[in-house]
């Protein structure tokens, strides 16, 4: 009966990786994200992008402010029905998109808002 300990590994590996993919699951409601919470890294981010191999915190920071700026551009040039992306000008918009939200003063201001204040609409 060598079949029995093969089918008890699969069953529970299967019963970990779900909860740990269960666990992975992150949802974020962008329109609710402030200047504060994207300078200051206080945004949930899924698993991968605090996983130790992305390297320092600050790396990590960085790359959580990169992939809500690349959905934020996503849903802008959707919005505009414009299907380039210029990476020249990707940079530039999320560099000052920082920027503005380093503002003290902005820190309230809605992420979504800030964009339309930056870029236009």
């Amino acid at each position: 009966m060598r079949c029995k300990p093969i089918v008890t590994g699969v069953v529970l590996s299967s019963i970990v990786f779900a909860t740990a993919l269960a666990q992975a699951q992150v949802s974020i409601d962008v329109s609710k994200i402030t200047c504060d919470q994207y300078v200051h890294d206080k945004i949930p981010t899924p698993d991968f992008a605090s996983f130790s191999a992305v390297g320092s915190l600050q790396a990590r920071a960085t790359l959580s402010r990169w992939l809500i700026a690349a959905w934020l551009s996503g849903y802008s040039h959707s919005k505009r029905d414009n299907l380039t992306i210029a990476l020249e000008s990707f940079e530039e918009n999320v560099n000052k998109l920082t920027d503005y939200c380093y503002d003290e003063k902005n820190f309230k201001v809605p992420i979504m808002e800030a964009i339309e204040r930056i870029v236009g609409k």
